[in-house]
């Protein structure tokens, strides 16, 4: 095992992480993604790419990747000098732009896997699992819900998004929703303060984006790098509708 991995002996085998380096990861969108992204590569995974046309604002540092100095540039710029930083040698791939209907079949060909970090703010969401479900390529969904991390798998034979919701303006309550009815017999002050939440965003005023921690993102980024880890060796993962909570037993 060559010295960058050395500490991951017994976890993670010589041959599974040879397997990890040539795994070719898209990651879509990167705000949760740029998380995942660093996690995923300091577990090995070498052919990372990311697709994003947004900017680093000052709102994004409470739970993305970045740092002051990175506020105005490029989101794909900042995230790839950091994870380039971190190994030189991985290939590391960026695009500098919104994934749309009219491009998002280029970007995902030539990838074993895909996470969909889009906002959910057209169709495009939707439209990407449906092609990388045509092209066999598995997806994973994040969602940072504060103190708790989700994570939906859709697996080119089983459910995808419109499962859950077609409508893309209420597609993160959806989610919550959805959950909070498979959480019907967990604890109820779990079930409490996720509904609490759920009603308060649901009472502001005007279009804002959910509320969101850092404790969601670093939770999201370790079980988003153990899926992938799954995957690429073909290892059993529960898929939609099934779901995976991280950090929700220790939550109040």
């Amino acid at each position: 095992m060559v010295n960058h991995y050395k500490r991951n002996r017994i976890y993670i085998t010589e041959s599974e992480q040879i397997k990890l380096k040539d795994y070719k990861v898209l990651i879509a969108g990167s705000g949760i993604g740029s998380v995942i992204a660093e996690c995923a590569l300091r577990l090995g995974f070498e052919n990372i790419t990311i697709v994003d046309g947004d900017i680093v604002e000052l709102t994004n540092l409470n739970r993305q990747n970045y740092v002051y100095k990175d506020i105005g540039k490029t989101k794909t710029e900042s995230i790839a000098m950091r994870l380039r930083s971190i190994n030189p040698n991985a290939n590391i791939k960026v695009h500098d732009q919104f994934i749309t209907t009219d491009n998002v079949s280029s970007f995902i060909e030539q990838h074993d896997v895909a996470v969909n970090a889009l906002d959910f703010t057209s169709e495009v969401p939707f439209t990407f699992d449906e092609i990388c479900q045509s092209k066999n390529i598995p997806v994973l969904h994040p969602y940072n819900i504060g103190w708790v991390g989700l994570v939906f798998v859709v697996m080119p034979d089983g459910k995808n998004l419109s499962f859950l919701s077609d409508d893309y303006y209420q597609f993160e309550k959806a989610v919550v929703g959805f959950v909070l009815q498979k959480l019907a017999d967990s604890p109820s002050h779990t079930k409490e303060w996720i509904s609490n939440v759920l009603l308060e965003y649901g009472n502001e005023n005007g279009k804002l984006p959910p509320p969101q921690l850092s404790v969601g993102s670093y939770l999201l980024a370790g079980g988003c790098a153990h899926l992938l880890y799954k995957l690429a060796l073909n290892l059993s993962v529960r898929k939609l509708p099934e779901f995976y909570l991280y950090g929700l037993e220790d939550t109040i």
